[in-house]
């Protein structure tokens, strides 16, 4: 959204959260994988403000090193004496003039078409007040109204008769004014309340009193509920996912199950994807035309190209999956894995920062790790690249159409040429000739009439 008049957005984000019973700022408290105050903001940048100033408190100097970035002002409030206040410490750093619209870091799901009105509103202006109708209003200011509907004001909970309680309109807390008047009504303040705080609400009075209008805007109770304990963010979690669930679902995703679905970073995706059950999605994840992810696996700044499988149970970090390629079940890709196109990396197989070739197959029970892997190979059970000597990480280099037996070690540094063929059970600590079959056994033996121990009773 942009505007030809100028745009302050504050950001309150210091209060302490002693009800989320942690040592870490609330604001800093995870849903999808990102700080709650990372929210805000990305929801603050999609307005094109002006100036973007975060107000900070406890444990400032964690949110400033957890989120900070170029376009943020940041401003801190030494002792908490309420939202008027908090709004007070920060417009010195807003713009002189233009619109300052008042969001909250522990309030996540905001969206900016909900905000616009606000925005609107005191661009022509009045004040913007964004409200909400509550089954259960407990614990919010109440919107005053006269006999015709015009907003007289706010009344906090606590201070509020059992009449104004009865009132299920709420004061949602996000609001947008003229700059130059809300400096003059934040100036003015008092703490005369049952709290001793300075209500950024009191606001909405003081405009009234000034015959400014008061436009309100309605919101959905589920956008603007806050995040105060662990209940509620477990609760906003579900919803967040859901509301990306079914944006990914009319983009033509197929989820199994939205509800099993968490998505905690970004998805770019093909058309065809199919996700499973349980399925978690961290970071950066690119999936290709008609890729397949089975249930509970978990990718973590991943790229898939079309039509790769991954199979149930499969854990995938840092990765590079090629067009065709099948993985799992029960996998692990670790940073810095490229698959090229229709490799195979089977069950209970491990692989660390290497390359697999194109058709290359991985299939059971093995660990891969520092290896460049040529086309066509074919690697049995139980082989294991042997990369660390205790002090210094080594590579091993299997090329083309090599066939690496079941139960064999590669000590690395070690090279298998072309063609090579690893007996099973081999020990390979020099490399392996091209083309000729290589082999470390102790010869088979067998003791005739040898007799096995018994137990004396």
């Amino acid at each position: 959204m942009s505007s030809e008049t100028p745009l302050s957005v504050v950001v309150l984000a210091a209060g302490q959260g002693t009800r989320m019973r942690s040592d870490r700022p609330k604001v800093l408290h995870a849903l999808a994988g990102r700080p709650l105050l990372a929210h805000v903001l990305a929801t603050a940048r999609a307005l094109s403000p002006q100036r973007l100033i975060v107000v900070h408190g406890h444990g400032g100097d964690r949110v400033r090193e957890a989120v900070d970035a170029p376009d943020l002002v940041w401003v801190a409030q030494d002792r908490q004496l309420g939202t008027g206040h908090a709004v007070a410490c920060a417009l010195p750093a807003a713009a002189e003039t233009g619109t300052v619209l008042v969001l909250y870091g522990d309030v996540p799901l905001i969206r900016a078409e909900t905000l616009a009105p606000l925005i609107e509103a005191a661009n022509e202006g009045a004040v913007g007040l964004l409200t909400a109708r509550l089954q259960d209003p407990a614990g919010y200011g109440r919107i005053l109204r006269d006999t015709e509907g015009r907003v007289l004001g706010i009344v906090e909970e606590k201070d509020a008769t059992p009449e104004q309680r009865g009132i299920d309109e709420v004061n949602t807390g996000f609001l947008a004014a003229p700059a130059a008047r809300l400096r003059e009504w934040v100036t003015n303040l008092g703490c005369d309340n049952a709290q001793g705080e300075y209500y950024l609400t009191d606001v909405v009075a003081a405009a009234v009193a000034e015959r400014v209008p008061v436009r309100t805007a309605s919101a959905d109770p589920d956008e603007v509920e806050g995040v105060n304990d662990r209940a509620q963010l477990a609760r906003l979690e579900r919803r967040f996912q859901r509301r990306q669930a079914e944006a990914l679902m009319r983009a033509g995703v197929t989820l199994r199950d939205p509800d099993r679905f968490d998505l905690r970073g970004s998805l770019e995706h093909g058309r065809d994807v199919e996700i499973d059950v349980g399925v978690v999605l961290e970071g950066d994840v690119r999936l290709g035309d008609g890729v397949r992810i089975g249930p509970y696996s978990v990718l973590r700044n991943v790229t898939v190209a079309e039509g790769a499988e991954i199979l149930s149970h499969c854990v995938i970090e840092d990765a590079e999956i090629g067009p065709g390629v099948s993985v799992g079940p029960f996998a692990r890709l670790r940073p810095g894995t490229r698959l090229a196109a229709r490799a195979k990396v089977g069950n209970f197989v491990e692989i660390k920062n290497s390359e697999i070739g194109e058709g290359s197959k991985v299939n059971h029970l093995s660990y891969i790790g520092d290896t460049s892997m040529g086309r066509d190979v074919n690697v049995g059970a139980g082989t294991i690249t042997c990369n660390y000597d205790g002090a210094r990480k080594h590579r091993t280099v299997i090329e083309d159409e090599a066939f690496i037996g079941s139960d064999t070690q590669l000590v690395a540094p070690v090279r298998v040429g072309r063609g090579a063929t690893l007996g099973a059970g081999t020990t390979l600590t020099k490399d392996a000739p091209p083309g000729e079959l290589t082999l470390s056994r102790v010869p088979q033996q067998t003791r005739k009439g040898w007799k096995r121990p018994v137990k004396k009773k």
